[in-house]
């Protein structure tokens, strides 16, 4: 891959993964919720979903993908389903102080779960990789040194975008000190998920 056309599939990445999306949506309400000490199994998720996307992409599977058109639903409607059941304890949850216990570290597998089934399910993202990325690089001449620089430049773009959406809402989280700013952040944070959920099954 040339350094252009690498630097083309970054910044147009770019602004496709910093616009606020289901994804972008889950991601602030669980750090805004919890914290962002348990989001590296969501975010590892994200990541590879996305990764998982773009070796589609280069190498020609995705007529693969539409054959098993079945698969990505059901993929999808069990990552809406998950969302809508965590935006409902989230909303009915009880107000805890700043600095109360994180969830355990077995919740790591349900966090990386949900985040695959948002990423693999979602058809923005789908819809990025599938139907954008041929009309700005040649897949056909990508050869698997080529697919190997745009998965690190894929990496690279996201732990960006997405590490500085996690760093926001932290520093916002930091500003909820009292029960009721917390129940308040508790409802918004159902709200985003519950609205992620919604814009996952309404595509």
């Amino acid at each position: 891959m040339t350094l252009g056309a690498l630097a083309l599939f970054a910044i147009t990445l770019f602004v496709a993964a910093g616009s606020p999306g289901p994804s972008v949506a889950a991601l602030v309400a669980r750090v805004l919720a919890r914290g962002h000490r348990d989001v590296l199994p969501f975010l590892a998720a994200m990541w590879l979903g996305e990764a998982l996307w773009l070796t589609l992409a280069v190498f020609g599977l995705a007529a693969v993908a539409t054959a098993f058109h079945g698969v990505f639903v059901a993929i999808k409607w069990a990552g809406v389903a998950y969302l809508v059941w965590l935006a409902w304890k989230m909303w009915f949850a009880r107000t805890e102080p700043a600095g109360a216990d994180l969830p355990q570290a077995s919740s790591g597998w349900k966090m990386f779960l949900t985040g695959i089934s948002i990423t693999i399910g979602n058809p923005k993202i789908m819809m990025f990789y599938v139907a954008l990325l041929p009309t700005i690089l040649d897949l056909a001449s990508v050869t698997l040194v080529g697919w190997l620089e745009l998965t690190v430049t894929l990496l690279l773009v996201l732990a960006v975008v997405d590490l500085a959406w996690v760093f926001l809402a932290a520093r916002a989280r930091r500003l909820l000190k009292s029960p009721r700013a917390m129940k308040i952040a508790n409802r918004l944070s159902a709200g985003m998920i519950g609205g992620a959920a919604v814009a996952i099954a309404m595509r």
